[in-house]
C-alpha cells in the first residue's frame, strides 16, 4: 500500500528520500503551456516525473508537499551579475571579500535566483574559491559562474573606480588570444569583452583583437559575451561569430538588419534594462514601494541601504530625467523588435553595480521586459530555460523530468501579473527548501 505523508512546503526532504509537490498551477518555464492540478515528484534533488495531480506514480514511503492554491516556477537565472563589491552603504574593492560576495549569492537566492554569472570583475581567488566551494557543498546561496578578468582596450573595461586595473588591457590580437588561454586554463565558465569607447574614455577595441578572442574562446570551447553600446559594432560582432550581447544597442535603436542576423545567428541578448530605467526618475516612481518587491527588500537590505536607494529618485533633474526616458524609449522598442522577430532573449541586468542589488535587480527587469512588450510567459522563458541554456545548463530552468528541482512556491500566477513571481512563499534548490528566516536575519544587518 502506498504511504504518502504530509508536510508543509518549508520542510526539507531528505536527500536521496522521494518527494511529491502537488501545486495549482505548474509553470514549466520552457515556453510549455502550464498546467493546472498539477503533481511532480522529486529524488535526489532532481525531478523524476511530471504529471497531473492523482497521475504521478509515488513510490511508497514518499512526503507530500501540498501546494493547494500555489504556483509553482523555475528558479530565476542571470547571466549579468557582479558580486562582492557592496556592503551596506559603501561601495568599493575593499568589500570584495569571501563574505560580501557569499551576501550577494544569498540575497539573490532569498529572491529566488538560482544562477549568477559574474562578468569579467573577479580578481584573484574569491570568486573561484566560491564556486569550488559550492560544488563540494561547502558554500551555499545561488550557484555561481565565472568569466573572471573580462578583456578590453586601454582603459576600457569596467567604469567605476572599484573596477579599475581588474581587466586585460590589451592592443594586439596574440594579447587577446593569450588572455583567453590564461582564462581557460582557470577553468571560467564565459569570456567577457568590453569593446566600444566607454562614453570616449577609452578606444575602442579594434574588430583584428575582438575577433581573434572571439576565435580563440571558440577553440577552447568558450562563449564569448560582448558589452556594446554603438550599433555598428554589434553589427561587426555578430559577424565575427559573438555568442552573446551583455547590452541593447543603446546609441540608436536596433535595425531589421541586425535583428534578422541576431536571429540568423542564433545572438542571445540582455535586455539589461533595470540599471537604464531608474535614470528615468525625478520621483520616486510608484514600483519602488510595490508590496511584494518592497516586502523582499525589506526582508534582505539593511533600512540605512532602503532609504538611500529611495532619495536617490528625489531632487533629479527633470531635463535630465527627460534625456534618460528618450535613450530608455530606444532600448524598449529594440527589444520589442527582438522579441518580436524570435531572438533569444535572456535574463542579465547588470546586477552588482551600486545600488543595483542582486535580487532586486532581477525582479524589476522581469517587470520591464513585460513593459517593453514581452508577454509574461516570455519574459519568465527568457530568465529561467533560455538563459540557463546559453550558459550550458541543460539540466536546469525548467520543470521536467530530469532537471534540478530549483523552484519557487509562489502565491500568485505570474502568468497573469508578472510581479507574481515576487510574491515567494519558498524558495527550492535541489528539491531542499532554503532557509530564507536564517537569511532575513544575515542580510538584514548594518554593517559595522
Amino acid at each position: 500500500m502506498l504511504a504518502v505523508t504530509s508536510t508543509s512546503a518549508q520542510q526539507a526532504s531528505l536527500p536521496g528520500a522521494a518527494t511529491l509537490f502537488e501545486a495549482s498551477v505548474l509553470v514549466p518555464g520552457d515556453g510549455g503551456a502550464p498546467l493546472t492540478d498539477a503533481a511532480f515528484l522529486v529524488q535526489g534533488g532532481l525531478i523524476r516525473s511530471v504529471g497531473r495531480r492523482g497521475q504521478v506514480a509515488v513510490p511508497s514511503g514518499a512526503t507530500r508537499v501540498d501546494l493547494a492554491g500555489k504556483t509553482v516556477m523555475p528558479a530565476l537565472v542571470n547571466a549579468h551579475g557582479h558580486p562582492g563589491f557592496q556592503r551596506g552603504l559603501v561601495y568599493g574593492r575593499e568589500n570584495y571579500t569571501r563574505d560580501t560576495y557569499l551576501d550577494d549569492l544569498n540575497r539573490a537566492a532569498y529572491f529566488g535566483v538560482r544562477v549568477i554569472l559574474s562578468q569579467g570583475i573577479d580578481p584573484g581567488d574569491v570568486a573561484f574559491t566560491i564556486r569550488r566551494d559550492q560544488q563540494a557543498g561547502r558554500a551555499g546561496g545561488a550557484r555561481l559562474l565565472t568569466a573572471g578578468r573580462g578583456i578590453g582596450a586601454p582603459n576600457a573595461g569596467p567604469g567605476a573606480a572599484a573596477f579599475q586595473g581588474i581587466a586585460y588591457e590589451l592592443t594586439t590580437p596574440e594579447q587577446g588570444r593569450a588572455a583567453v588561454r590564461e582564462l581557460a586554463a582557470r577553468r571560467v565558465d564565459m569570456v567577457k569583452i568590453w569593446v566600444d569607447d566607454r562614453g570616449g574614455r577609452a578606444p575602442r577595441l579594434p574588430p583584428p583583437i575582438y575577433r581573434a578572442i572571439i576565435d580563440e574562446a571558440h577553440q577552447r570551447g568558450l562563449k564569448a559575451n560582448a558589452h556594446v553600446f554603438y550599433h555598428e559594432d554589434a553589427v561587426d560582432l555578430v559577424a565575427a561569430g559573438i555568442d552573446g550581447f551583455a547590452h541593447l544597442v543603446r546609441d540608436r535603436e536596433m535595425d531589421d538588419a541586425l535583428v534578422a542576423a541576431i536571429v540568423r545567428r542564433g545572438v542571445s541578448v540582455m535586455p539589461n534594462l533595470a540599471g537604464t530605467e531608474r535614470g528615468t526618475y525625478a520621483a520616486v516612481p510608484p514600483w519602488f514601494d510595490e508590496p511584494g518587491l518592497m516586502a523582499l527588500m525589506r526582508d534582505t537590505v539593511p533600512r540605512p541601504l532602503i532609504d538611500r536607494i529611495r532619495a536617490s529618485f528625489a531632487g533629479r533633474d527633470a531635463a535630465a530625467a527627460k534625456a534618460a526616458r528618450g535613450r530608455y524609449a530606444i532600448l524598449q522598442r529594440s527589444l520589442a523588435k527582438l522579441n518580436k522577430a524570435g531572438a533569444r532573449i535572456i535574463m542579465g541586468p547588470d546586477t552588482g553595480l551600486e545600488d543595483h542589488l542582486f535580487g532586486y535587480a532581477e525582479q524589476r527587469e522581469l517587470e520591464e521586459m513585460v513593459e517593453a512588450g514581452m508577454t509574461p510567459a516570455q519574459a519568465i522563458v527568457a530568465a529561467t530555460s533560455r538563459t540557463a541554456e546559453y550558459l550550458g545548463l541543460r539540466d536546469m530552468g525548467r520543470l521536467a523530468p530530469g532537471t534540478h528541482a530549483d523552484f519557487l512556491v509562489l502565491s500568485g500566477n505570474p502568468l497573469a501579473d508578472i510581479r507574481q513571481t515576487r510574491r515567494i512563499e519558498a524558495v527550492y534548490f535541489d528539491g531542499r527548501p532554503i532557509d530564507r528566516a536564517r537569511l532575513r536575519t544575515r542580510l538584514t544587518a548594518v554593517p559595522e
